[in-house]
């Protein structure tokens, strides 16, 4: 079961659907992996399904017992260089939504959305999800009811005293490469925001999402 493929489908998926197949799956199934058949998947769900006998179609067969491995968190990510590796972790972790934050120090302007949405979909597709993470237009933190959240505190480095596991929290936020600003570590501590302690050393904004979510799921 290890070996054999599996696809992401942008759609419903039902047993006996005959889908449509591009060229690029075709060669891939048939050319790299040398098989006809493979798992699809979407919303929850995987099913057996194997290409028709002229390669044009994906035949969906029976649906499979595996459990979807996905959470029921929602990762609030301040836009960073490296943002390609921290979708493909967060999704990997099995995070259900992605939200994107505008902060002061966020500098990355120009982010290609549709490349981060193939990311996120090759990722669920390695990582053995029956679902993709939902990946939202940015917000301001403003927009944000920060009284229900946990964030990733770097003050822990600098010897303030902060938990490293919290209960009963599905809202994570994580800040840019050049962390919160004061202001905004004000704002997160007056709505009583949890913070995380990520250890004593100063994280890459990605490798801190990724401690941040084992955190909570732990």
């Amino acid at each position: 079961m290890k070996n054999i493929p599996r696809l992401f489908i942008d759609k419903k998926i039902h047993t006996g659907d005959k889908i449509p197949v591009e060229k690029s799956i075709v060669h891939y199934l048939t050319h790299v992996m040398r098989r006809n058949d493979c798992l699809c998947f979407n919303d929850g769900y995987e099913f057996n399904a194997y290409l028709s006998d002229d390669n044009k179609y994906l035949i969906i067969a029976n649906m499979t017992e595996h459990p979807d491995p996905s959470n029921n968190i929602t990762l609030y990510f301040a836009p960073i260089k490296k943002l390609d590796d921290l979708l493909n972790m967060a999704t990997q972790m099995g995070v259900k939504n992605l939200q994107p934050v505008i902060t002061e120090r966020v500098t990355v302007q120009h982010i290609n959305w549709e490349r981060m949405k193939k990311i996120i979909i090759e990722a669920a597709e390695q990582s053995n999800r029956n679902s993709i993470p939902n990946l939202f237009p940015p917000i301001k933190l403003s927009d944000i009811n920060l009284s229900e959240i946990a964030f990733a505190d770097e003050r822990a480095a600098y010897g303030k005293e902060i938990p490293k596991h919290i209960k009963n929290i599905t809202e994570i936020l994580v800040g840019p490469e050049g962390g919160f600003s004061e202001a905004e570590f004000n704002e997160l501590d007056k709505a009583g925001a949890k913070g995380i302690n990520l250890g004593k050393t100063i994280l890459r904004a990605e490798l801190a999402a990724a401690i941040a979510i084992s955190r909570i799921i732990e």
